[in-house]
């Protein structure tokens, strides 16, 4: 760090000492909220995440004015949320280590906002952000849609002052128990990517005729491994190659037994009706491993039949999978997005894939949830072709249990807005 640098943040140090008291006596009429979200963009879903948290507030408190702290997007991603969220103020800024806060589009956020949101995710990714905030003001936060796995005694701590506590699952819940946190103001409100309505109709339709993929009649396939290999995406100076080599055994002892079971389906829906199958991913790495796990051990009388797709934003694959007849997958988010859009689809539900799965039980889906180490692909393809003869009884149930989010939703948004009233 050079001595301008220093200096600069020795400014602001002292500046932020000197506001923290006056920010958390200060009191500005309630009505904006900051939202802590933006996890990572190398996943749709992770993506998702926060147009979703967006649209549920923009729809049940529409006279309140929204703030986004990004914690990890980049330009892309940030330039496609101001886009489509005119009216929401996106900032950025890090919290050091001693729970600092030296940007003062943060410090300035902090004094205006009324209220701290953790947005959906698959963990308190923000705590930091959480800590700051309460260091700093003293003011009111809430959990939103977010799976809580472990609670230490840091989070524990954090934890006990939250006004709301909304876990994406049940289970969650049961973890904060045991921890022994609980309350009226802890309950079951599904992920917010349940309410993600982006689109990007234009590129989605390009894309199908150039593949040949007509309306209804084609399923997407999503592929995934037990374990994430952040390593070949970012951050690969923090991982020992002992580290690496675990998950490399991990995945490569179940990737060809669990790949082998939606191959199997993917096999009888071609045989069985004719159609097309879209190979598309949820993450980054799945592109590199379509063709090893679902295209390349196809029989030659399914490959023609078989498309594949890039990495690509979740918008477009929102317009993709509404077009779709289903969407079969081993990733969590595009089913959501599936079901966001009317459209039935299967989870093939990976024991290392934490408990965030239990959602489906939560909401219903018991039947649509397939647990892989204790399915056959044989009642993936049944399943399939059973929903092929019943199709509007699948699609009238996806929009009955999304109707009955969209009311979680709303129940969710005043408790949020009764904090707001403190």
């Amino acid at each position: 760090m050079n001595r301008r640098e220093s200096l600069k943040r020795m400014m602001y140090a002292t500046l932020a000492l000197g506001l923290a008291p006056l920010l958390k006596a200060y009191r500005d009429a309630p009505g904006k909220i900051l939202i802590v979200s933006g996890w990572q963009d190398v996943n749709i879903g992770d993506i998702a995440h926060t147009p979703g948290l967006l649209t549920v507030l923009q729809t049940f408190l529409p006279n309140t004015k929204l703030v986004l702290w990004e914690k990890n997007v980049g330009q892309e991603v940030r330039s496609w949320l101001q886009k489509n969220f005119p009216k929401v103020e996106i900032i950025q800024g890090t919290v050091e280590k001693d729970g600092s806060v030296y940007q003062m589009e943060i410090l300035e956020s902090f004094k205006d906002c009324d209220l701290m949101i953790h947005g959906s995710g698959p963990s308190i990714v923000g705590q930091s952000n959480l800590e700051a905030w309460v260091k700093y003001t003293g003011k009111p936060f809430g959990i939103f849609g977010t799976t809580i796995g472990d609670v230490d005694d840091r989070l524990k701590s954090l934890l006990l002052k939250a006004s709301f506590i909304f876990t994406r699952e049940t289970a969650s819940i049961e973890v904060l128990k045991e921890a022994g946190i609980m309350g009226k103001h802890i309950s079951f409100v599904p992920d917010a990517t349940f309410f993600f309505h982006l689109h990007n109709d234009e590129l989605a339709a390009s894309f199908l005729k150039e593949k040949g993929l007509e309306k209804g009649k084609f399923i997407c396939a999503v592929p995934r491994l037990r374990k994430t290999p952040y390593y070949l995406i970012k951050n690969r100076h923090k991982w020992t190659e002992e580290a690496i080599q675990r998950v490399e055994d991990l995945n490569n002892r179940y990737k060809e037994v669990d790949h082998a079971k939606l191959r199997e389906a993917l096999i009888a829906w071609v045989r069985g009706t004719g159609n097309k199958v879209l190979l598309c991913p949820e993450m980054t790495y799945e592109v590199d491993i379509m063709d090893e796990l679902l295209y390349n051990p196809l029989p030659d009388d399914v490959k023609p039949f078989v498309e594949k797709r890039g990495y690509w934003l979740p918008d477009e694959a929102a317009s993709v999978y509404a077009r779709a007849f289903a969407v079969l997958s081993f990733e969590c988010h595009s089913p959501i997005i599936a079901a966001a859009n009317g459209v039935p689809f299967f989870y093939l539900r990976q024991p290392h894939d934490t408990i965030k799965g239990q959602m489906y039980y939560d909401l219903n889906f018991s039947d649509w949830i397939f647990e892989i180490e204790e399915t056959t692909g044989k009642e993936i393809a049944d399943r399939l072709q059973g929903m092929w003869r019943n199709y509007s009884e699948a699609c009238n149930r996806v929009a009955s249990e999304v109707k009955k989010i969209g009311d979680m939703y709303k129940v969710a948004s005043r408790v949020v807005a009764d904090v707001l009233s403190c």
